[in-house]
């Protein structure tokens, strides 16, 4: 290419150049491209795996309570036969209701519990005292020796813990790999400032214009300009690693005491457990309750005899053989799944801190590979002096390549932060046990 003087040049040397206006204008939506192409390339795997990471969760837990569902009632249909199908709703229930609660409905998972248990105390106070008439004032009553009597063993009292714990976590989880996900999407669409877009020309095309093709940019004259270029995005880091931080003890939780798979598995079991202790103490339950409650009507004889043959509830629970249970949710065990996503998590962790680094190392970029002497420091084939400046906004102030307005934060970026905080509050509040208030993330 013929070179010439460069007057006619915004960005690039004015001493000698080989491009003309227009081809340092195309330079610069070049040089711009060519960044926001960097970005996204680096963040898309980063996005991928945090949204193929959700939907596996969200697949197994759901199917999870699906298995779960479909094991109790082919048990209690087996073991309970008409009697669990005419009472069959309850059951129903309570599985509508947690799969409500895991997809963020507004259900108070303990008073739901309790809700259950009373309910299942009404009916089954009902079954084991056919010969009486109980009105719905008398059920209620019963209902209300549902914590004082314990029917049912120490059944509620565990599950409650153990289901809450559980839901608690698996929900808070999933809801965590997906802000993640849509936090990478919304930060990663990167639009550089105009001296960050003169920077980028500078250090990417102008030596092209100089006629030094072939000649790569020195490493921390890149560092430098990628800093300057993701001044905001550097500060996402602290944020993000507390966060990440979160969700490996919430995962830690999900493989011990809050297995949501160890919980919903055996839920038949425990169920038909609590149902027996019922059944076994039934006689010391009634009187307590005729005591409380005052001694209920008689049927008439007839009536009495049809009920009691109807009833027939000396059912016993049969074990079922370890073949008989579903197969397993979504193809995989929860253990798997979180073995696999906390190597992930931890490789996701200083993303944003990185991020100017491996832009540099890029293979396109090549710059890793330079000697130090013999690449372009932004005006000719020489050694680059600038020290490197640190990340985030706040450091840009003596960045020597792109001018930052440091007052002036992306407010992208700072809800993003804020958005992070949130979660990372609730993933704290999972990981102790405690319930925790649904993101709507649509």
């Amino acid at each position: 290419l013929p070179c010439f003087s460069g007057d006619h040049l915004k960005v690039c040397s004015q001493s000698y150049t080989c491009c003309s206006q227009e081809m340092e204008e195309k330079y610069s939506q070049q040089s711009k491209h060519d960044f926001r192409n960097a970005v996204v390339e680096l963040s898309n795997h980063l996005q991928t795996m945090f949204s193929s990471r959700y939907k596996k969760f969200d697949e197994f837990f759901k199917e999870l309570l699906e298995n779960a569902e479909k094991s109790l009632n082919d048990m209690f249909v087996r073991t309970y036969g008409r009697l669990y199908m005419q009472n069959s709703e309850l059951f129903k229930d309570l599985f509508v209701e947690l799969k409500r609660y895991y997809v963020g409905g507004n259900v108070n998972l303990e008073e739901m519990l309790n809700e259950f248990w009373a309910r299942l105390l009404e009916r089954m106070f009902r079954l084991v005292n056919p010969q009486y008439h109980f009105t719905d004032e008398y059920l209620e009553c019963v209902s209300k020796y549902t914590e004082q009597l314990k029917p049912f063993g120490d059944v509620p009292r565990k599950l409650k813990l153990q289901v809450t714990r559980a839901f608690v976590a698996a929900r808070t989880f999933a809801q965590g790999l997906a802000v993640a996900r849509d936090v990478v999407s919304k930060v990663s669409a990167v639009n550089p400032t105009p001296q960050g877009t003169r920077a980028l020309l500078k250090m990417m095309y102008c030596p092209y214009c100089r006629g030094l093709v072939s000649v790569k940019p020195c490493y921390n004259y890149c560092f430098n300009v990628m800093r300057g270029c993701l001044a905001n995005q550097g500060d996402l880091d602290t944020e993000w690693n507390i966060f990440m931080d979160s969700m490996l003890l919430v995962a830690e939780r999900l493989e011990g005491p809050f297995n949501i798979e160890s919980v919903m598995d055996p839920i038949d079991v425990k169920i038909s457990d609590a149902i027996m202790n019922m059944q076994e103490n039934s006689m010391q339950v009634s009187q307590k309750v005729f005591q409380g409650c005052g001694q209920p009507k008689t049927l008439a004889q007839s009536r009495t005899a049809r009920s009691v043959s109807e009833s027939g509830f000396s059912a016993r629970f049969r074990p079922y053989n370890p073949e008989e249970r579903p197969t397993t949710a979504a193809g995989t065990s929860l253990d798997r799944l979180v073995t696999d996503v906390k190597e992930k998590l931890k490789q996701a962790k200083k993303f944003w801190s990185s991020l100017p680094g491996n832009i540099c190392n890029d293979e396109k970029m090549s710059v890793g590979t330079v000697n130090e002497n013999e690449c372009w420091n932004g005006s000719a084939k020489s050694r680059y002096d600038f020290a490197v400046t640190g990340n985030g906004l706040a450091s840009q102030v003596n960045n020597p390549e792109v001018e930052v307005d440091i007052t002036k934060p992306d407010m992208v970026i700072r809800r993003q932060i804020m958005a992070l905080r949130v979660m990372t509050n609730k993933l704290k509040n999972a990981y102790s046990g405690n319930d925790v208030d649904f993101i709507d993330i649509s």
